[in-house]
């Protein structure tokens, strides 16, 4: 088909709008200018966006789907309906499923069931270890990639034992494949459920400390140098951790991290009461943490948003801390949240967010998109920016509403969201 997006806003050198037209053909952005219509081009579909922002299409590392083995709180469908709407043309699935996708025949399977469900780009994580169990047998990282595992994660448990992260490490180097980091030692543990703090002691709620995540990363910071391998870690959540890779970096380490938007926007001093709504993990962090990623955020250390979007059923989360699950909602609303409190605040450019949402993103995984260039994917969203509205669970698309959110007044609502040219959302 050949489709024309007209009266289109879009990102020119320093932060300004630029005013044009796009062209999709044949799965890719044909052309950029003005006027298209009045050079006698005729167009199968023509969509007038009047003056909404066209971006590249955003990009999530960390999602997951729950499918198969959890499919009443997400499923592949229901998952990829929800970053369609949040404007995500691509997201990446973890293997935290059942059975997890840890041979080349499970893997394949997961793969044909994307092709067959998804309505954006799903790229599939497999296991580090077979069954993500951490203190096991490595899966066969070789024979996973043949079979179209985009990268290896554990995620939602930490690898324990050293030896084991470093020949997973060796392998993925071997292979030219990134080890995507659930950073937690189980031994400093001790049953914690919320950041270890002031008001975690005032609910009677256990405690995580800050070294439950940053003592992991010390670690594995220093087997990737040895092993020469890509190690990125999600949700990075204390100051500890933002400076550990800061320094890694200074030190050529081939390292990259993410943060959530919950824990740029939420603290631990926000929970008022023993609810599970605010339960994720790594936990909400301290003032001090929040304000270290921020500028991680803001000086490069950080590499780019992920959602860590993790759906649950209603009474998973409608409980207390100690028996609630771990996890928050986050694909259709955290473009809007960014944008809200932080451009519309003059904290970040909307440059920088997009280039954190969508261009490093690709960039830093060898991803198609991320750029809006004539010959690149069609992978493209509309926003209106102007556009405020009140986060309302009634509106996802996702089956989970697990998220402290609800109720959120922000701007910046996605209107059109086109996968390879094609229509996903609007």
């Amino acid at each position: 088909m050949r489709i024309l997006i007209k009266n289109a806003q879009m990102i020119a050198k320093d932060n300004d709008l630029l005013a044009g037209e796009i062209w999709l053909e044949d799965n890719v952005i044909h052309a950029i200018g003005q006027d298209f219509e009045k050079q006698s081009l005729s167009f199968d579909k023509v969509y007038d966006v009047k003056n909404a922002l066209v971006i590249p299409g955003l990009i999530d590392v960390h999602v997951h789907f729950r499918e198969p083995g959890f499919e009443y709180k997400e499923t592949i469908r229901t998952g990829s309906l929800a970053a369609a709407h949040g404007g995500f043309t691509q997201v990446c699935a973890m293997p935290n499923v059942n059975p997890a996708p840890d041979t080349p025949e499970k893997m394949q399977r997961m793969l044909a069931k994307i092709k067959q469900e998804a309505v954006v780009k799903v790229h599939q994580y497999a296991p580090i270890t077979k069954n993500r169990e951490s203190d096991t047998d490595l899966a066969d990282l070789a024979d996973l990639k043949k079979a179209g595992a985009w990268n290896f994660s554990n995620d939602g448990l930490g690898v324990q034992t050293a030896d084991t992260m470093y020949r997973a490490m060796v392998e993925a180097a071997k292979i030219e494949k990134t080890i995507v980091a659930h950073a937690e030692d189980n031994s400093l543990l001790n049953g914690g459920v919320m950041h270890a703090g002031k008001r975690a002691r005032e609910l009677g709620i256990p405690g995580i400390f800050s070294i439950v995540e940053s003592s992991q990363v010390a670690r594995d910071l220093a087997l990737a140098q040895s092993a020469g391998c890509h190690y990125h870690v999600c949700h990075i959540s204390t100051k500890e951790t933002v400076q550990l890779i800061r320094e890694a970096k200074k030190a050529d380490t081939y390292v990259t991290c993410e943060v959530t938007p919950h824990h740029l926007l939420l603290t631990d001093e926000d929970i008022l009461a023993d609810n599970a709504i605010w339960k994720v993990n790594p936990p909400l962090p301290r003032k001090a943490d929040q304000e270290a990623l921020i500028e991680g955020l803001l000086d490069g250390t950080i590499d780019m948003i992920a959602t860590d979007h993790a759906p649950h059923a209603q009474a998973e989360k409608e409980t207390n801390f100690i028996n609630g699950a771990f996890g928050i909602v986050g694909l259709e609303q955290t473009f809007s949240l960014m944008y809200t409190h932080f451009v519309e605040k003059g904290i970040l450019a909307l440059e920088k967010l997009i280039h954190l949402m969508s261009t490093h993103p690709a960039k830093v995984f060898k991803m198609s998109g991320g750029c809006l260039q004539i010959g690149k994917s069609a992978d493209i969203t509309v926003i209106n920016l102007d556009q405020e509205y009140v986060i309302d669970a009634k509106n996802f698309e996702s089956k989970g509403y697990n998220t402290p959110f609800l109720g959120w007044k922000v701007k910046g609502d996605t209107l059109l969201t086109f996968v390879d040219g094609k229509l996903a959302w609007g």
